[in-house]
């Protein structure tokens, strides 16, 4: 009877366990595509990226100008070319890549990376970069928590805007 009890005490909280929900990552997933519109079929970049919260931080201590950054938290930003792109006058074959940047005082240096599948910055290879570009620095007097893309554009060019606290570069491309 008590190996009976055991065992049904042993399953029970099993399955209780089994049917607990992580909270929400303190940092959580997010995507954006352009075009953003659902009706259209064909995209040109989607961007997913982790976004880090500034929690009455100072932004300059989370990332440091001069240091590599995986542009998001967690996993390294995945950006997804659907078709070959332009940027800075160099074609970018459609393709999966991962973005980091380089903050400094006046400028970021963007980084396009063909290394894929990577947790933040530790495998990053600079031999796999397919593009490096410096893009300045421009401020708001918006103040946004959470560190944030997004593509505004029209049919044949697009910017991707990245901005965190009243930091604000923006990234041109041609399709």
């Amino acid at each position: 009877m008590k190996k009976i009890i055991t065992l049904y005490i042993f399953t029970f909280s099993f399955f209780l366990q089994a049917q607990s929900f992580r909270d929400l990552d303190k940092s959580p997933l997010d995507m954006v595509n352009f075009p953003a519109s659902s009706q259209v079929q064909e995209k040109v970049v989607r961007i997913l990226y982790s976004r880090p919260q500034l929690k009455s931080r100072d932004l300059k201590t989370l990332i440091p100008n001069g240091k590599l950054w995986r542009t998001g938290a967690n996993e390294s930003t995945e950006i997804t070319f659907f078709k070959d792109v332009t940027i800075d006058s160099k074609i970018l074959p459609k393709g999966r890549y991962t973005l980091y940047t380089i903050p400094s005082e006046t400028k970021w240096t963007v980084i396009i990376n063909k290394k894929v599948n990577t947790w933040g910055t530790y495998a990053y290879d600079s031999s796999q970069d397919l593009l490096r570009i410096n893009v300045p620095i421009e401020y708001s007097d918006e103040k946004l928590e959470a560190f944030s893309i997004t593509i505004s554009g029209k049919s044949s060019s697009a910017d991707i805007h990245m901005g965190w606290d009243t930091l604000r570069v923006k990234l041109p491309m041609e399709f």
